[in-house]
């Protein structure tokens, strides 16, 4: 899942398979849920609390979910850091590590040991650790009777001062993204690991199968995955490659489920796509 803006978390719920069949969907941001949201989403099905989704108080399905190198959805699959995302989101770092002897695009790669998983260049993965409305804070100082101009000085000015005051050590990063045309203001903190390292891909025969055209298209017939997992140090923190890093132990990680699903199940996505008009009117 390709996205504009990777900065932000946010939910794409789709509830399915009601009589009359419908589907209802919507954006969210995982911090608001509680407020917003979880409610309707039990009437429908979900059998999760909102501090189940997204929480800083406990593990939650959020720690799970990650943004794969620029751009990508990935998903934590493993107690140690194996994590599952697109073949084509892990294209760049599958072709940077071929060569004429050892194609991995068109055969593929499959790690039979940790000593055979290979470190991928300038690939990251970046967990949310958690999101804070700052609204009042970068508005501080604004007065009404300000043009706009003077006004979008001083909310630049609080926005650097919040994201240099939230910037932590190593791995640590803030950044701070405006919702509702200005309107609202969230802060949102990250830890961005770096070594990364190839586990396996299938062929791109597999993994491309059908290209862009039937990317867009249900149900898909490809395999479009590839597998990475995180290395940390010592401590379980980010850091640059080295042969004495460890496969990261997550704070939570999604269990494959091989159930299937039924007709009238709620289905919902936790991953980070792109922009929504949702709030636009027509």
């Amino acid at each position: 899942m390709n996205i504009a803006d990777k900065g932000l978390l946010i939910f794409l719920i789709l509830i399915l398979g009601f009589a009359p069949v419908r589907s209802e969907e919507g954006m969210w941001i995982p911090l608001l849920l509680e407020k917003y949201n979880i409610e309707d989403m039990q009437e429908k099905g979900c059998r999760l609390s909102a501090e189940q989704i997204y929480s800083i108080n406990q593990d939650c399905l959020a720690d799970a979910v990650v943004i794969f190198g620029r751009g990508c959805t990935g998903e934590v699959i493993s107690a140690e850091g194996l994590v599952l995302t697109n073949h084509h989101c892990g294209f760049s770092a599958i072709q940077s590590l071929s060569s004429l002897d050892n194609n991995f695009i068109t055969n593929g790669y499959w790690a039979m040991s940790r000593e055979e998983e290979l470190p991928g260049q300038d690939l990251t993965v970046t967990f949310l650790r958690y999101i804070e409305d700052v609204t009042e804070k970068i508005m501080e100082g604004i007065d009404h009777s300000m043009d706009d101009e003077q006004k979008e000085l001083i909310i630049q000015k609080n926005m650097h001062q919040l994201t240099a005051d939230g910037s932590g050590g190593n791995g640590s990063r803030t950044i701070i993204k405006s919702f509702y045309y200005g309107n609202e203001y969230y802060l949102f903190v990250y830890d961005v690991f770096r070594d990364i390292r190839l586990v396996g891909a299938p062929p791109n025969s597999i993994g491309n199968f059908g290209s862009d055209q039937d990317n867009w298209m249900w149900p898909r017939h490809t395999g479009d995955f590839s597998l990475f997992r995180i290395y940390a140090d010592k401590d379980n923190m980010p850091a640059d490659y080295s042969p004495d890093n460890i496969p990261y132990k997550p704070r939570k990680h999604f269990e494959i489920s091989l159930n299937g699903v039924h007709e009238g199940d709620f289905t919902m996505v936790l991953g980070y796509p792109g922009s929504t008009e949702q709030f636009l009117y027509s």
